[in-house]
């Protein structure tokens, strides 16, 4: 019957707890490690001569241009979908 001898579940409670933590610790640690490899790729691009500091500089001397081309990649990718 119910309620006598053992109960029908052992509580796991603080274990399952702990396993948690460490499972968002290790989500954190991943995406920071994510973040920092994409911060030091930017970084990295903006070095004088690297190309995104040459698409900077371009789109800084040339605005309606660099408008102008991301519209037309924008309708080629539009029209492919």
């Amino acid at each position: 019957m119910i309620g006598e001898g053992e109960p029908l579940q052992q509580s796991d409670g603080p274990r399952k707890l702990d396993e948690a933590k460490e499972a968002v610790h290790v989500a954190t640690e991943t995406v920071k490690a994510a973040a920092q490899n994409v911060a030091d790729a930017i970084e990295a691009g903006r070095q004088p001569g690297a190309p995104l500091d040459r698409l900077v500089r371009w789109t800084r001397e040339a605005p309606l241009h660099a408008i102008t081309v991301a519209f037309l990649i924008g309708v080629v990718i539009g029209r492919r979908r």
